[in-house]
């Protein structure tokens, strides 16, 4: 008897069905050991030797396992073939026991029925080198997050925690929100004419010159009046647009962030489940090489699709060095399949995958860029840019998204020649703006970081999502403030002035980073400012690359970092406890004169003003979710500090509104009743607080309650009224009139209706 083991049960279920009944497949669900959660888990003056324990949670499934892998005559260890995979199989070989002599490892690209086979007729021994890579990054990163915290909980703020990767992803954030509050933008004025050709097509051109004052725009038009422009040169420049490589992690990442505004995580996660049901190739690589037989199907499904006059076989060189990662781009593992079953997230990220992995299979658009320029005497010209494809190649398939698009050239320009006339219906002066750099979306950040060589496929959706959970930083949105601008039109001879507005700055899902996450890079970039340098945490991935190779004692590599790494700690230790107060004044409140001032309090960021007597408590409140201590004003100040206030007396009963640590909530009658998610507590009516009040009320009070059955209850809950009894609610139909409900009808609810709260189990096949 033959005994697979792979990570997860639906990888487990798709091999199965290319496996004959000799072959018993079945789920390690992961990893089934790590080092040991209390203390620091690695024995530092033996030679950083690791202590790994079982997860409890997984004691079962390890016996499970190891009687199952006594019964087999082979064990065949079948975990990706990335460094985790790698891991997670001489994890399984420690853990369980197993003996060299009867023990295989197999490693595929794609599940698919040839590549399973063809792993079990070449199978090796588990690759240590790759293992002690992995045992490396988890040492290290053990040895930072163990050591820094304790340090950030003494001298910055309790429950505050650091890693190598996660510190350095922060800092590229606050460093890009620290550019955008101190940008100060500046206007300019674009200059756009609108000309018609012979023949009577209009078309645009752009002045060469910007200006930066209304008064030279409005001059420069003046001049132009009356003018009679004409084409001084034309020039047609041939060029060709290649399409992009197949995907690797990073770039299948941001593409889907751009084109199908999936995150990092969730792309990752819809990646694995179309690789564990055989329909693409790994999901976590740095290659962008195809095999052989890739190119071959793909060449035959671009003739069949387009003709061979699209068909362009091309294979393209991986320049990352990444050795733990596959030899292969990811691709579907079936090129004639272009579409697939399953959710709608499957199928749209299975379809990028295959127009991309196709396209990069065709021949290269041709493109003619034509340049025209017009003269009219003036020390300025207008230059008019278009474009023309002549043959569309890859891109009748396929266009890669960019993360943030300028100006883009015109479309066809109409035919012109030097020395031809030009007619001016219009040209206009339109005052635009610098703009700061914008936030990074999970995509750009994704490129940043691959730019920069920090982390590694695998650790960029699990680095991304610890940021976020740490409360470092948020994805948040933000709807844009309105602008107004100007615009000068030279129409007829005459110029004309107008304002007009616009919405700027708006952002979707963008990464910005908490005052809590600031207050932390702030301090670990002044003590430790190698620890965050980029360059050296670039440097450790190297290094983990040269361990993975042979090339390298990962125990050496470790030696090198610790040494000076625990010294800056015990100096940070030794010294004064950091000023994490970070107060910043925002001015002076104009009724009482009393100062107005922010800092992160013991709850959070939070204004405070100062008391009217000595020795007094001063009066608080905390920010608002998106708001930052750099960058409150002295009125949104005022605003958090107007709470809590009074909306007024009910029924002699006065209403009071605030917010508190669990949120904004309504004060009545000495209850609390929390706010809504809509609500805001700042407008907030009398009428619409006391609504809030009444239904939860209504909604504590029985409906109707039986003499016979005191645990059973008639209540009106948020989705209507429901039956409680013994712990458990029972939904009453809608055909029932709850308030002539018998108890005879009530216990027959109960006995025919599934409770809500019944707990549901998930069994694990037993081996």
């Amino acid at each position: 008897m033959n005994l697979v083991i792979v990570e997860s049960p639906s990888k487990a279920k798709t091999i199965g069905k290319y496996l004959g009944a000799d072959y018993t497949v079945v789920s390690s669900y992961g990893h089934i050991r790590d080092l040991v959660k209390k203390g620091l888990g690695v024995d530092i003056a033996n030679g950083f030797a690791p202590h790994y324990e079982v997860d409890p949670d997984k004691e079962r499934l390890v016996r499970e396992l190891t009687s199952a892998a006594k019964k087999a005559d082979v064990v065949w260890l079948a975990s990706d073939e990335d460094r985790e995979g790698e891991a997670i199989a001489w994890h399984l070989t420690e853990a369980l026991g197993l003996p060299a002599e009867k023990t295989r490892r197999i490693v595929f690209h794609e599940i698919t029925k040839n590549a399973i086979l063809g792993a079990i007729e070449h199978p090796r021994g588990i690759d240590i080198n790759i293992v002690n890579a992995q045992q490396a990054r988890r040492i290290l990163d053990r040895l930072v997050g163990f050591e820094l915290s304790p340090l950030l909980w003494r001298k910055v703020r309790p429950q505050l925690s650091a890693g190598r990767v996660q510190s350095v992803t922060v800092r590229l954030i606050v460093e890009r929100e620290r550019e955008i509050i101190n940008f100060k933008p500046t206007d300019y004025w674009r200059v756009v004419g609108e000309f018609v050709a012979g023949g009577g097509k209009g078309f645009k051109a752009e002045c060469s010159s910007r200006f930066d004052t209304r008064e030279q725009a409005e001059e420069f038009l003046r001049r132009c009046s009356g003018v009679s422009f004409g084409v001084s040169s034309v020039e047609q420049k041939p060029g060709m647009r290649y399409p992009a490589p197949p995907f690797t992690t990073s770039t299948l990442q941001q593409e889907a962030g751009r084109k199908l505004g999936m995150g990092v995580a969730r792309t990752m996660s819809v990646a694995q489940k179309l690789y564990e049901q055989g329909l693409i190739t790994y999901m976590r690589t740095d290659s962008v090489n195809l095999s052989g037989v890739a190119l071959g199907a793909a060449k035959k499904e671009v003739v069949a699709l387009f003709g061979e006059q699209y068909s362009n076989t091309r294979n393209y060189k991986t320049n990352s060095k990444g050795a733990q990662e596959a030899h292969e781009a990811i691709r579907p593992s079936y090129f004639d399949r272009q579409s697939v079953e399953g959710t709608n997230d499957e199928k749209r990220l299975y379809s990028l995958i295959w127009k991309r992995a196709v396209a990069s299979q065709m021949k290269p658009a041709q493109i003619e860029k034509t340049v025209v320029k017009l003269d009219g005497g003036l020390s300025e010209h207008f230059t008019a840019m278009g474009e023309v494809v002549l043959f569309d190649g890859f891109l009748r398939l396929y266009s890669e998204g960019v993360d943030d698009a300028g100006d883009e050239d015109g479309g066809l320009l109409p035919k012109m020649a030097v020395g031809e006339s030009v007619g001016v219906d219009s040209i206009s002066a339109t005052q635009r703006f610098t703009q700061p750099p914008p936030r990074y979306s999970e995509a750009s950040l994704v490129k940043k970081l691959e730019e920069l060589g920090i982390g590694r496929p695998s650790t960029y959706a699990p680095t991304i999502s610890t940021v976020i959970s740490r409360d470092y930083v948020v994805k948040r949105s933000v709807d844009g403030t309105k602008r107004d601008y100007g615009r000068l039109v030279l129409k007829n001879g005459t110029v004309d002035f107008e304002t007009l507005s616009e919405t700027t700055g708006k952002e979707v899902n963008k990464l910005s980073p908490t005052d809590i996450g600031m207050l932390v890079n702030d301090y670990l970039e002044g003590q430790f400012p190698g620890i965050l340098d980029y360059n050296f945490t670039a440097n450790v991935e190297k290094q983990f690359d040269e361990i993975a190779e042979g090339e390298e004692r990962w125990q050496d590599m470790l030696g090198r970092f610790y040494a000076p790494f625990h010294s800056e700690i015990e100096r940070a230790m030794g010294e004064e406890r950091a000023d994490t107060h970070n107060v910043r004044v925002l001015g002076v409140d104009p009724k009482t004169g009393r100062e107005v001032s922010a800092r992160i309090g013991r709850f959070g960021p939070m204004v405070q003003i100062e008391p009217e007597k000595e020795g007094e408590k001063p009066r608080s409140a905390s920010l608002k979710k998106g708001q930052l201590i750099a960058t409150l004003t002295l009125e949104q100040a005022l605003e958090l500090l107007s709470l809590p206030r009074s909306l007024g007396e009910y029924e002699g009963k006065e209403v009071v509104i605030g917010v508190g640590r669990f949120g904004p909530y309504v004060r009545y009658d000495g209850k609390f009743t929390s706010l809504g998610r809509g609500d805001d507590p700042y407008t907030i009516t009398l009428q619409d607080a006391m609504k809030l009040v009444e239904a939860k009320k209504s909604a504590g009070e029985p409906l109707k309650t039986f003499a016979e059955e005191p645990d059973l209850v008639v209540k009106n809950g948020r989705y209507g009224p429901y039956i409680a009894y013994q712990g458990k609610n029972y939904k009453i139909p809608k055909t029932i009139e709850p308030s002539l409900l018998t108890i005879e009808g009530a216990r027959k609810i109960v006995a025919e209706t599934p409770a809500s709260s019944k707990a549901t189990s998930v069994r694990r096949k037993k081996l």
